[in-house]
C-alpha cells in the first residue's frame, strides 16, 4: 500500500517505532536512523535474544538502519541528502533539539518542500511543558485518564502504553498518512505537532461530556465505565479467575441475568446501589472460570473470561487469525492493521546493518564510506 514510499525515523524507544512499524508494516521503506554504538536504547534492554533485545525486535520489523552521527557535520549531511530523498520523516525529541542540529522544520522543509516531518512529544512542540520530561504515565496522569483506573483507594498504572501507542504509534501514523494524502494531491508538506498528552486527553470526550452535563466529575468506579453499573465491570470467580461482563444494552443484561438465574435482576441494570453489585459478585463466585466461560459461552451476553498474557495465544479466535508468533527474533505480534496479500516481513536490523547499502543509494561510493567511517561520521 505504501510501497514507493521512504520514512526517516529518527526516534527512540517506543511511540516512533510503533508508528514507523505500522508504516513499514504497509509497505513504506522505513529507514531506522541511530546513534554510532549505542543506537536506540531499546535494543539493549533485557531481555535479550542473540544480543538484541526482543522488546526492540517487537516493534521494529520490517525496517533497515542506518548509524549516523548527527552530531558531526558530516553526519548532519549525509541526513540533509537522504532528506532531500524522503516522503516523510518521524522524530521524538524535545522541542528545539532539531533545530540545534541545525536540522528544524525550516532547514528541512526549504530542503524538501514536499517532506511532512512529524514531532512526536510528550506535551506539544509549545506551552509552559513543552520541554518537560515525562513518560507514558505521566501524560496519561495529565490527561485526567490515569485517574479513572483502579480502586476507590487510588489510581493504578495500566499495564500497557496507552498514550505512547495510541496517540504516540497509531495517532502519529494517521497523521502522516493524512499529510501524505495532501502531498499527493498538490499540498506542500506540513509539520505535525503529535502531543501524547494531547492525545490521552482526546479519548475522555465521553467522561468530559458526561461530567459537564452532571457537574461533578466522575470518580474511580463513579463513571459508567468504571464500574458504577453491575451491568460493565469484571467480577471474580470461585477459584480466583475473573470474568468480564460488558452487557450496557438492556438486551444483553436480560439475556445475562436469565442466564445465570437471576431475572428479578433485569430491572436493576442502572441501578447506583450496591446490592446490584453484591448479588452479581455473590453469582460469579459461585462457579470456576471455566465453569461460566462453558455456562456463558455462544450467548448474547458481552461476557469473557479474563486472559492472563500466557493463555491469549490459545484462544480460538487469536489463533484463528494467526495473530501471535514465535520468531527467530521472539514472540510477535502480526500487524495492527489490514496489510493484505503479498506482505513482506523483514526481520528487526541490526544497528547499522543497511548503513553502506542506504548510503549508495544517494551516491555515496565505497571510499567515501570508508573515509566518513574513519571520520565517525557513521558507524
Amino acid at each position: 500500500m505504501l510501497d514507493g514510499v521512504r520514512v526517516l525515523d529518527l526516534t527512540r524507544l517506543l511511540p516512533g517505532a510503533f508508528c514507523t512499524m505500522l508504516l513499514a508494516d504497509w509497505g513504506a521503506d522505513v529507514i531506522k536512523v541511530e546513534e554510532p554504538g549505542a543506537g536506540d536504547y531499546l535494543r539493549w534492554t533485557p531481555p535479550l535474544k542473540d544480543g538484541q533485545s526482543v522488546l526492540f525486535n517487537a516493534v521494529n520489523r520490517n525496517k533497515r538502519s542506518l548509524a549516523l552521527n548527527l552530531k558531526s557535520e558530516a553526519g548532519r549531511d549525509l541526513l540533509k541528502r537522504l532528506a532531500g530523498r524522503t516522503d516523510a520523516l518521524v522524530e521524538g525529541n524535545r522541542p528545539g533539539v532539531m533545530d540545534r542540529l541545525g536540522l528544524g522544520w525550516g532547514v528541512l522543509h526549504e530542503l524538501n518542500p514536499k517532506l511532512v516531518v512529524c514531532s512526536i512529544t510528550g506535551y506539544g512542540q509549545n506551552g509552559p511543558w513543552a520541554g518537560r520530561a515525562g513518560h507514558d504515565l505521566n501524560y496519561m496522569a495529565t490527561a485526567g485518564a490515569l485517574y479513572l483506573n483502579g480502586p476507590p483507594e487510588a489510581p493504578l498504572p495500566l499495564g500497557v502504553q496507552v498514550a505512547d501507542i495510541g496517540a504516540g504509534g497509531v495517532g502519529a501514523a494517521a497523521a502522516v498518512l493524512a499529510a501524505l494524502l495532501e502531498v499527493s494531491r498538490g499540498a506542500e508538506g506540513r509539520h505535525l505537532d503529535v502531543s501524547m498528552t494531547d492525545g490521552a486527553l482526546s479519548w475522555l470526550a465521553m467522561p468530559l461530556a458526561e461530567m459537564g452535563a452532571e457537574g461533578v466529575a466522575p470518580g474511580r468506579q463513579g463513571w459508567r465505565l468504571t464500574g458504577r453499573y453491575a451491568c460493565y465491570r469484571v467480577y471474580r470467580c470461585g477459584d480466583g479467575g475473573f470474568y468480564s461482563v460488558a452487557a450496557l444494552e438492556p438486551k444483553f443484561w436480560s439475556a445475562l441475568c436469565d442466564a445465570v438465574g437471576r431475572p428479578d435482576l433485569v430491572a436493576e441494570q442502572f441501578a447506583e446501589d450496591s446490592r446490584v453489585h453484591r448479588e452479581m459478585e455473590a453469582v460469579f463466585a459461585g462457579r470456576t472460570r471455566e465453569e461460566w466461560r462453558q455456562a456463558l459461552d455462544g450467548l448474547e451476553v458481552c461476557c469473557e473470561p479474563v486472559l492472563r498474557l500466557d493463555e491469549v495465544a490459545a484462544n480460538p479466535q487469536v489463533r484463528h487469525r494467526s495473530l501471535i508468533s514465535d520468531t527467530e527474533t521472539g514472540l510477535e505480534v502480526a500487524p495492527a492493521v489490514p496489510v493484505g496479500t503479498g506482505w513482506r516481513r523483514l526481520d528487526p536490523p541490526g544497528l547499522g546493518e543497511h548503513t553502506e547499502e542506504i548510503l549508495a543509494e544517494v551516491g555515496v561510493d565505497a571510499a567515501a564510506v570508508n573515509q566518513l567511517r574513519q571520520d565517525g561520521a557513521i558507524g
